[in-house]
């Protein structure tokens, strides 16, 4: 794992070095580079380039007559009012954009990272989307013989990086949603109840704080995110509205720029790597929700170290800022990973293995013979994976994980001898159940798997246990079929006018 989730910081990290480091080792920057000292709520990246020395966003330069402000003497008059209307807005912000009380401001993150990307941002034309129109249709045609699962995009569109901001949204707010509500709940679980008394006003600030604080770093985040990623498939499922094709071609030049391939080779390369995406998704119903679930279940498992917050509790001044700050940077609200995390980090990371190494192999199917550069596409985005690219990126800021090349690579070559093994239909026929994928240890020898499982039918074995099941469950039924004619001890039954 890379990281902990929404800017905590490591957990070997030593807070008295980053605390007495000097300035001019640090930079005087007061952002959260690597060289910087660590901000946990990820404050640092609000638009304006600076921040409070205690962390508040927006101000450039940071806070008049302290370290760093602009001006003779760190005071610079001319900003003054320029600061208090954004700390205005900051907090009017706070107020009107996180009203349905979720864990992250999710109107403030998509604020951020749609006014970072403005200035990189133009309208798309109409030859740019024809160009996507017309690769996607064209690698649809090519993957039909590569794979069972049929079309699955029924809509193809070109976003620019605000679009794919906008889009996005509601799938990072389902990803986020778990962690962030386990974080900022976390460590308040651990206060002492008195304490928890004492501060409940306190406590109620800081949350709100904590929903800016989380989408400020998530909006800085995507902003940076939407300016390089290509397809709405690129993090290893759709981000976007379901069984819509989408494709970044302004985002597409750029990474064109850098290789010596046509550019419209290198758009229906990833055209068809978006379609193989969508057929999977479509067509494997269970996959969606089982990749969700597991960050889900990342999430549950949260904790923090309750004894250290006990510890911190006492020195904490709720009159002094500083002190609070102090204690959030001596990492007394760093999650630990516990055995259920990793284990269920492990099998996200190897669901995506699975998802990226069939799209790999089948889109190599389908357009080696047809590309010339097809190969090189192939190991340039490899590369680009393995490199902390888009991605990695990604949940890398969500969950902490990275998508390690050495399980794509084995993926792919799993699904390569699959299907030379069992063909198209075979291969395909793995995704029928959960309980039918390869595992972690499978993708350490792709070989070993394939020859476990050759002579195996996915689908009849499905087939035999479901009819076992209805077998043993029907002999478990108590019997109402005896065999014989219903008899009867009473008679007809009499006219009510003769009862007596």
């Amino acid at each position: 794992m890379s990281d902990v989730p929404f800017g905590f910081g490591p957990s070997d990290r030593d807070p008295d070095r980053d605390r007495n480091r000097p300035r001019d080792e640090s930079g005087d920057k007061g952002d959260n580079t690597p060289d910087g000292p660590q901000d946990p709520f990820g404050f640092g990246n609000l638009p304006g380039g600076g921040q409070f020395p205690g962390g508040i966003p927006g101000f450039p330069g940071g806070l008049p007559g302290m370290p760093g402000a602009g001006g003779p003497g760190g005071f610079d008059v001319s900003q003054l009012g320029q600061m208090l209307t954004q700390l205005g807005q900051m907090l009017s912000s706070a107020q009107t954009s996180g009203g349905d009380g979720g864990p992250v401001n999710y109107e403030l993150a998509t604020q951020m990272a749609t006014q970072q990307l403005a200035s990189t941002t133009s309208s798309l034309t109409d030859a740019q989307r024809t160009a996507v129109t017309d690769a996607v249709k064209l690698a649809e045609l090519w993957l039909d013989p590569a794979t069972e699962f049929p079309a699955g995009a029924t809509e193809t569109v070109a976003w620019t990086p605000t679009e794919w901001v906008k889009a996005s949204m509601p799938t990072w707010k389902r990803l986020c949603d778990p962690v962030a509500r386990r974080v900022s709940g976390a460590w308040v679980e651990g206060l002492p109840e008195e304490v928890r008394s004492a501060a409940g006003p306190m406590l109620a600030m800081v949350g709100q704080m904590g929903g800016l604080a989380f989408g400020s770093q998530l909006g800085s985040g995507l902003g940076q995110l939407a300016a390089e990623v290509l397809t709405s498939t690129e993090i290893g499922f759709p981000v976007g509205p379901a069984r819509t094709a989408a494709l970044l071609p302004e985002s597409i030049e750029k990474f064109t720029q850098g290789l010596d391939r046509p550019a419209s080779e290198v758009m229906i390369y990833l055209a068809a790597r978006e379609a193989a995406h969508h057929r999977l998704f479509a067509h494997v119903g269970w996959l969606r929700e089982r990749l969700l679930g597991a960050v889900e279940e990342y999430a549950r498992g949260i904790t923090v170290d309750t004894s250290r917050i006990e510890e911190l509790a006492r020195d904490i001044d709720p009159a002094n800022p500083a002190s609070i700050q102090e204690a959030m940077q001596s990492g007394m609200f760093e999650p630990q990973t516990t055995p259920e995390q990793k284990a269920a980090l492990a099998r996200l990371e190897t669901m995506l293995a699975l998802i990226e190494g069939w799209v790999d192999a089948v889109v190599a199917d389908a357009v080696g013979d047809r590309l010339p550069g097809a190969d090189a596409l192939r190991e340039t985005l490899r590369r680009r994976r393995a490199s902390g690219g888009p991605a990695e990126q990604a949940f890398a800021t969500i969950v902490g994980l990275e998508l390690r090349p050495r399980k794509l690579r084995a993926a792919a070559e799993l699904w390569r001898l699959l299907t030379e093994e069992r063909g198209i239909d075979g291969r395909d026929a793995v995704w029928a159940h959960p309980d039918l994928l390869p595992v972690a240890d499978d993708l350490d020898d792709p070989a070993g798997f394939v020859s476990h499982k050759d002579t195996a039918d996915p689908i009849a074995e499905l087939e035999k246990q479901f009819a076992a099941d209805a077998e043993k469950a029907a002999s478990e039924a108590p019997s109402t079929d005896t065999g014989e004619e219903p008899k009867d001890d009473e008679g007809p039954e009499e006219p009510p006018a003769q009862r007596t």
